[in-house]
């Protein structure tokens, strides 16, 4: 599908086709030039669509999936377990010359930050929230999340528990321990205290949530998860604690920072009076390359009204709902990913943000409406006020 937005008067140079009426661009190629006006949604080019199965390989794969539509993931597992685990493996090898020693532990660290994190870190979300395995395969379902996400830095286990256990529980208000509402969430400093305190406390809280609420056996799970990776990453530093660094630690850190950055983001733009309301405390960004190689993860709006929707489902849902994301004023953007929406936020860049904004059910005159609405999005939202504000409602 091609991208056509439609924007004001003024019309930009484009790579490929252009549309009969200037008010139109459709793009085939690469965008090129500045946008003056808000955008309006009109199609999508995210995929809705998983791999098709051809290969006798692919149907015998086919027969193990609880979902036809996750052989994908079967693909990207099989990647991820023939690259960046042989690298590992060599980074700890005393025959590796120091000359070869660094350019794989340079490769690795990109191979594993670059390439793989974003779309391994979402497929385990994925799998988090649906079964991969059928019932019958059940220890093949303990493959992501003890074999392979160690090597990105992810505890055993940990995950599950603070995204599915408490994140859509909470859904980003006070007991929330993830929360962004407290911060200004265009603040560069005030980033840096919410990575560092989840840091550093994430855990600890976390488990702390789970046993106040009774829900010990993922309490549980969060600590076995999260003291096994530690030691096992105290037992490899005696057997070399260089390749430790890079094969496990780095990634650890890399891996906290990603995630925080990414429900940040994600949990950026909040309406202070309803800050309980899906539509209105998380955002959707539509027609970028992150949602082909990251499972429609941009679609973040619909994932939070249902958790359980899969990834090929969400541009759909979109469209399915635009009625509603148009009377909540949803925020959704049209070509930049996550990565962009936080850059331009720690910039300062609310005239980029605002070019880039799908004015969904028409609610703003000009850019200048739109970067007033967002930087009143972003401000601190006091926990008794959101609670007082979701009692009301």
């Amino acid at each position: 599908m091609h991208l056509c937005a439609i924007h004001g008067p003024r019309t930009t140079a484009v790579e490929g086709k252009k549309c009969m009426d200037e008010m139109f661009i459709c793009t085939v190629g690469t965008l090129t030039g500045t946008f003056r006006r808000m955008m309006h949604f009109t199609t999508q080019s995210d995929p809705e669509t998983s791999r098709p199965v051809k290969t006798k390989l692919d149907r015998f794969f086919v027969s193990l999936l609880n979902d036809p539509r996750d052989l994908p993931f079967i693909y990207l597992g099989l990647r991820v377990t023939f690259t960046l685990i042989p690298m590992a493996v060599l980074l700890y090898m005393s025959f590796v010359p120091t000359w070869l020693w660094w350019p794989i532990a340079l490769v690795y660290l990109f191979v594993n930050n670059i390439t793989y994190k974003g779309p391994f870190g979402l497929m385990l979300h994925c799998t988090t929230h649906r079964r991969f395995f059928k019932k019958e395969y059940e220890l093949l379902n303990h493959y992501l999340p003890w074999v392979l996400a160690p090597f990105f830095g992810q505890s055993p286990e940990t995950y599950r528990a603070h995204h599915v256990g408490m994140h859509h529980v909470e859904n980003n208000l006070e007991l929330d321990e993830s929360s962004t509402m407290p911060y200004q969430r265009d603040s560069g400093k005030d980033f840096m205290k919410y990575y560092l305190t989840f840091l550093f406390t994430g855990i600890y809280t976390l488990t702390r949530y789970l046993f106040n609420r009774k829900r010990n056996k993922l309490a549980f799970q969060t600590a076995r998860g999260e003291v096994l990776f530690i030691l096992f990453c105290i037992a490899m530093s005696f057997v070399d604690w260089q390749a430790t660094l890079v094969a496990f630690i780095l990634p650890f850190v890399a891996f906290r920072l990603v995630a925080m950055a990414g429900n940040w983001v994600q949990h950026t733009f909040i309406c202070p009076e309803q800050p309980e309301n899906d539509y209105r405390n998380s955002i959707t960004v539509i027609n970028v390359k992150f949602n082909k190689k990251c499972w429609n993860d941009g679609y973040h709006i619909s994932h939070h009204i249902e958790p359980t929707l899969h990834w090929t489902e969400h541009p759909k849902f979109f469209r399915d709902h635009l009625a509603e994301f148009g009377r909540n004023k949803s925020v959704v953007f049209d070509g930049l990913n996550y990565t962009d929406v936080f850059i331009l936020l720690l910039r300062d860049r609310y005239d980029l943000l605002a070019e880039r904004f799908v004015d969904v059910g028409n609610n703003f005159k000009n850019d200048e409406e739109v970067i007033a609405f967002l930087r009143s999005r972003v401000v601190p939202v006091p926990f008794a006020t959101a609670t007082s504000a979701a009692l009301a409602a």
